[in-house]
C-alpha cells in the first residue's frame, strides 16, 4: 500500500481490515499524516515492490484524493498495470481483462466502505487468461521493453 496525506486515513483503515481478514499487508507510506507530503514516493515504492514480487502474485493498492496521480506514478514502474477504479465493475474488469496488479482509489471520491469494496473486488478477482487478453497485455509488455 502507498498513499499521501489525502489517502492516509483510508490506507490506515483498509490496512486494519485487510490484516483482520488474513491478508499480508506491506505499508510503503505515508507512515504518518503530513498535509504537505507528496504521493509519488510511496506509490512508486508500492509499485516497485509489486513488480519485484510479480511471480508471487503480489498486488498493490495506492490511494490519494482522486487516485489519478497515484495511478500515474505507479504506472511509471516497469511491469505495473495500475487501474483507477471508480466502481466494482472497473475493479473486476481491471483484473479479469488487464491483469492489473495495482489498484488506485480516490479517497475524496468514495466513502471508506465504497473504497474498501473496490479493493476487495480487485484483490478477490483473478485474470481470465483469455487468449485475447494475454495477447493485448503482451503487446503492452513488448512496447515497455523498448
Amino acid at each position: 500500500m502507498g498513499t499521501d496525506h489525502a489517502g492516509f486515513e483510508y490506507k490506515e483503515e483498509m490496512k486494519k481490515r485487510l490484516i483482520a481478514e488474513g491478508y499480508d499487508v506491506v505499508d510503503h507510506g505515508a507512515l504518518e499524516y503530513d498535509p504537505r507530503d507528496d504521493y509519488p514516493e510511496p506509490c512508486i515504492a508500492c509499485a516497485l515492490a509489486v513488480a519485484e514480487e510479480e511471480a508471487e502474485g503480489s498486488l498493490g493498492i495506492v490511494i490519494g484524493g482522486s487516485g489519478n496521480g497515484e495511478q500515474i506514478a505507479a504506472n511509471k514502474v516497469r511491469g505495473i498495470r495500475a487501474i483507477l477504479a471508480w466502481n466494482n465493475e472497473t475493479a473486476v474488469l481491471g483484473r479479469e481483462h488487464n491483469n492489473a496488479n495495482v489498484i488506485s482509489v480516490g479517497a475524496r471520491q468514495h466513502s471508506i466502505d465504497e473504497a474498501y469494496s473496490l479493493v476487495k473486488a480487485f484483490i478477490e478477482t483473478t485474470f481470465t487468461q483469455d487468449e485475447r487478453h494475454v495477447r493485448r497485455i503482451g503487446k503492452i509488455q513488448d512496447y515497455e521493453k523498448k
